[in-house]
């Protein structure tokens, strides 16, 4: 008989992992509150489930891919939530993107339960969630650390410890964020810079992605601003808008001069008020740069 684990967020991120958990031969309980999104899934290895709390029902693990902070804890504490069922003993495992203190409190209600709970952020686009090379930053006490890591194995190319703090990987999660969108207002400059002089901006990122700055952010988005390919839509400008606040947040909180994190909540600022907010947060920096350029 198949393990059952509870699975809760099918958006673009979590239904390939959703997907790669039955590969590996696990039985899910699913909620989602887009039922139709259920449809996407191998319907023989799924249980629909109507409630957080019904999905969390007689499971070891429970994995929830879920938008914001709000998402989260109404999700984990709401009348119809996971710790109205989760078992004794059982494991939450949090993907989502979230403040620090929000996870240090999620993991104390979920000891005061007898439950426990799991930090774990990813790093990786839904299209290498989908081939699974996501990378998984965890941290949490050991024991929970080592019972999650199989199935985590199984959507991921490399899982990272980074402590025994509950919200310890949500800031490692919220610095590399920081990074990629510093990247993405660099890359959009320098190609729009060159672009001014003539030079073909997809040449400038395809040299740079293969020489100096040879990695996969740079060849990644690199080609997606060059190319200003901004469909399919991974993750939004408003989530990153939302991680951006959060990095803003923990820098004043810890006294950590960060200037250019105002610059980037204003550009994808500006690409929600321009009515972008669902659109590739990509745009917000490629087109951002290229139309303050008057290109």
């Amino acid at each position: 008989m198949k393990t059952k684990i509870g699975f809760i967020g099918l958006g673009n991120l979590g239904t390939p992992i959703a997907r790669n958990f039955i590969e590996a031969g696990y039985h899910l309980q699913v909620y989602n509150r887009t039922v139709e999104k259920t449809k996407e899934l191998d319907q023989d290895n799924i249980t629909v489930c109507h409630s957080p709390a019904e999905a969390a029902n007689g499971v070891q693990f429970i994995v929830t891919v879920l938008s914001n902070d709000t998402v989260v804890t109404q999700t984990t504490t709401g009348e119809e939530g996971i710790l109205k069922t989760l078992p004794k003993g059982a494991i939450h495992i949090s993907m989502s993107t979230i403040a620090p203190d929000t996870a240090k409190h999620l993991s104390q209600l979920h000891e005061q339960a007898g439950s426990r709970y799991l930090t774990s952020p990813v790093f990786g686009r839904p299209d290498a969630a989908a081939a699974k090379k996501l990378w998984v930053c965890l941290s949490g006490a050991q024991e929970i650390q080592e019972a999650a890591r199989p199935l985590l194995e199984s959507t991921s190319q490399g899982i990272f410890n980074f402590g025994e703090e509950a919200g310890q990987a949500n800031v490692v999660k919220l610095a590399g964020n920081f990074m990629i969108q510093a990247s993405m207002e660099m890359m959009a400059e320098a190609y729009t810079l060159t672009e001014k002089f003539g030079i073909e901006r997809t040449a400038v990122a395809d040299f740079f992605g293969s020489t100096i700055f040879n990695a996969p952010i740079f060849k990644n988005y690199g080609k997606l601003i060059a190319e200003h390919k901004y469909e399919p839509v991974g993750f939004t400008s408003q989530l990153g808008y939302k991680d951006a606040s959060l990095v803003a947040k923990l820098s004043q909180e810890s006294q950590t001069p960060m200037p250019l994190v105002a610059l980037i909540q204003n550009r994808l600022l500006t690409a929600l008020a321009k009515g972008r907010s669902e659109r590739d947060w990509a745009e917000a920096f490629g087109k951002g740069v290229s139309n303050d350029a008057g290109l």
